[in-house]
This record gives structure tokens, sequence and C-alpha cells, in this order.
């Protein structure tokens, strides 16, 4: 990549359970997420729902931390859930699963609630969508959630969402929801090795002025 180096600093880490220190507990562990004392802190008062949900939720909280570090205003996480769940964000299936995040309806009702224009990129490099990152624009990008090991081989590519917010000519820097410390906020990692996770698809998420 020859774009100069570009990184948004300040960008508010959220992680899709209640708080960062648990992450380890939920996901190595398979602790119950309602262990958390701050399980509440994203708007659910159903422990079930809250369990079905939060590990779902990568992309929504990836939505929330560009929405608070653009001080563009929004309801509680579960309130958004709500909402996307109107829009055809997600949808429920009849064996219970859930399909989504769907980028098309995310777009759509992101650009119509807050005003923010996405542009779905079905098809595109990791460098190509790191060089779309500019002083208005982030990006969330689709990998595996084994990236919250990049040391280790892994196994799939896709499934999880992350959120760029910075990139040099070597790599990027990003914000994992799911990660576990030290690759959890503000990460940063080579494009080679963010390459082996990523599935080839993402979306960039653009405040208007």
């Amino acid at each position: 990549m020859n774009e100069p180096a570009l990184r948004h600093t300040g960008v508010p880490y959220y992680t899709q359970w209640g708080s960062p220190d648990w992450v380890s507990h939920i996901v190595e562990q398979r602790g119950d997420p309602c262990d958390d004392p701050d399980w509440q802190r994203s708007g659910f008062a159903d422990p079930e729902r809250y369990r079905f949900w939060a590990g779902r939720l990568c992309g929504l909280t990836c939505l929330e931390s560009a929405l608070d570090y653009w001080s563009i205003g929004h309801a509680s996480r579960a309130a958004l859930l709500d909402e996307a769940l109107q829009h055809g964000v997600y949808r429920m299936r009849a064996d219970g699963g859930v399909d989504g995040l769907i980028y098309q309806p995310f777009a759509d009702w992101a650009c119509g609630a807050f005003g923010v224009g996405v542009e779905v990129l079905p098809q595109v490099s990791l460098e190509e969508i790191a060089a779309r990152l500019n002083a208005d624009t982030l990006a969330i990008v689709s990998v595996s959630p084994e990236i919250r090991y990049p040391d280790r081989p892994n196994q799939r590519q896709g499934g999880h969402l992350i959120l760029l917010h910075g990139r040099d000519r070597d790599g990027v820097w990003f914000h994992n929801p799911s990660g576990i410390a030290p690759h959890q906020a503000d990460v940063y990692l080579p494009f080679a090795t963010v390459d082996r996770f990523y599935a080839g698809r993402g979306m960039t998420l653009t405040r208007f002025r």
C-alpha cells in the first residue's frame, strides 16, 4: 500500500459483552456472560435475551463505537438491536438460530437512522478497504473470531466483525469486540496476518459533515 498512514485516535472500545475484563472468562472458560456484574450496561434486562444475543452483536458493537466517536446520539445496544431486527439486519431462523448481520439492510438502516453513509463491499481486498479510511471514514470487516489469537493457526475466515480505525503501509489498527487482551482494543497487525482471517468483504462507514 502506498497510501500515507492514517489513524483515528480516541475511538472508544466496547466489548460485545458487559466489560472487557470478562471476555476471557466468557470465551475461554465458557463462563456465564451474566457472571459479569456489568452485563446490563448495554441496556439488556432479561438475562436469557442477553445470553442469546451478546455473542452475536459484534457488528452493532462496532457501530456503537463509531457513533460515539462521531458524537452521534443513539439508544442503548439492546434498543439498537430492536431497531435492527425491525429493519431486517438480523433474521431469526426456524431452527432458533440467527442470520445476520446482513450488510445491505444494515447500510440502509444506519444511513436513515444516524446519517452515516455505508458502502457495502462484498468483494474487496483488505488493502483496498484500508485505503478507503480517511478523516471521516472507518470500516467494518469480516474476519474469523480466531483473530483474537493472531499467532495461532486459524481454521476459517469470516463469521465475526471488527472495526478498522487506522492503517499504514504495512497493516491496520482495529478494535475487536470479542478480543482478549492484548489483542482487544487498538490492535495493530500486519496485512499478511489479518488476511489469514479475512473473508474478503466489509463496509465503510462515513460521517456526513
